[in-house]
């Protein structure tokens, strides 16, 4: 008795179909592309410009005064109050602990000088004023 069907070997794929593949990779450029800026700064503020060294890394926390005078801690909004006790805290757990200070070119000096005086109530002493780079001409 005979077989009715044939054996036929299957054939092997020898080509990859590259389109699904261009096609994730372009699409993931596109989303780093587009929120690359967004992760880079927070929150927008016009530094003034000056000469300073480098600062080594260790642990830092950021405060930014935005034009409008809002108070912000490391991207999250903050009351004066909340930032006062917050900065107690740190500075009874961690001394060595880097303060950045961010403010707009445009914000009082009042304001600033007030967000000074209490990292200096909280016993932190490490802090920077952060600036952008003057551009030679």
């Amino acid at each position: 008795m005979s077989r009715r069907t044939t054996i036929v070997a299957l054939s092997e794929i020898k080509e990859i179909n590259l389109t699904p593949l261009i096609d994730l990779t372009f699409l993931l450029l596109i989303t780093f592309i587009i929120t690359f800026p967004l992760i880079e700064q927070g929150i927008p503020v016009n530094l003034p410009r000056g000469k300073a060294q480098d600062l080594p890394e260790r642990q830092t926390r950021t405060v930014t005064i935005d034009p409008k005078g809002a108070l912000f801690l490391d991207k999250q909004p903050i009351g004066r109050e909340a930032f006062t006790e917050e900065m107690n805290a740190l500075g009874a757990a961690d001394p060595d602990v880097t303060i950045m200070v961010r403010a707009d070119e445009g914000v009082a000096y009042g304001k600033v000088a007030e967000i000074l005086r209490i990292l200096h109530g909280a016993k932190i002493a490490r802090l920077a004023l952060v600036h952008q780079t003057d551009t030679p001409k």
